[in-house]
């Protein structure tokens, strides 16, 4: 799988795999001079990506500066909740736009656990979880004006209400269910309209087979 498969830029890839290297030899090496290398390396790294997104590099040094440990993917739930051929969404603050319920999973939960979660804080309605519908690696399905640093793996579940009527929580400013066929204009670094077809594919028929790559 290539950057152009990707749908993102080489130097997008080069830069999430050698800042992974220089957090992983900061993180295991006790030799001061690779210390030294390594830092170099990130700062290498930072000013890469702030070229790339057109940022300050010391703000991207700073994001860095908070990283510790092992590089690995992060992991976002979102929760699909259908009623007919509508689907429940939430219109983020942060940008205006709509998305499935969901975000970056808590420690101590499960995923399953963690999308009901964000169900409730998101819509304010209580929910269970059916079904896996499938697992994505975000990279794969960014359009490339929202491409990101940060690599992502996106699970979704096929969920139900047991519970209230959707409404805005903390996070969102509003709720409520659309046509799958006819959906608001969407966030775009969060979902993207064929997992929401994927999805609604998964209410129809609980027997579909769940999406990985």
């Amino acid at each position: 799988m290539t950057s152009k498969d990707l749908n993102e830029p080489d130097w997008l890839a080069l830069a999430r795999e050698l800042q992974a290297l220089a957090q992983n030899g900061l993180t295991f090496t006790r030799n001061p001079y690779d210390v030294e290398r390594y830092e170099q390396l990130q700062k290498a790294v930072a000013t890469m990506l702030a070229h790339g997104f057109s940022v300050d590099p010391v703000d991207v040094q700073d994001v860095f500066k908070e990283l510790r440990g092992y590089v690995t993917p992060q992991v976002d739930v979102r929760g699909a909740i259908f009623r007919g051929d509508t689907v429940l969404l939430v219109q983020e603050k942060s940008d205006q736009k709509w998305t499935m319920p969901g975000g970056f999973c808590d420690v101590n939960m499960s995923s399953a656990e963690n999308v009901v979660k964000e169900i409730q804080e998101e819509a304010t309605v209580d929910a269970q979880v059916k079904k896996l519908i499938g697992v994505y690696d975000k990279r794969k399905h960014l359009p490339q004006e929202s491409r990101q640093y940060r690599h992502i793996y996106k699970v979704f579940y096929l969920c139900e209400i047991i519970d209230g009527e959707p409404a805005p929580g903390m996070e969102t400013q509003g709720a409520g269910f659309f046509p799958v066929a006819d959906l608001p204009p969407l966030s775009l670094g969060r979902i993207v309209e064929a997992q929401i077809i994927e999805a609604h594919a998964h209410h129809l028929d609980p027997a579909r087979m769940p999406y990985f790559e």
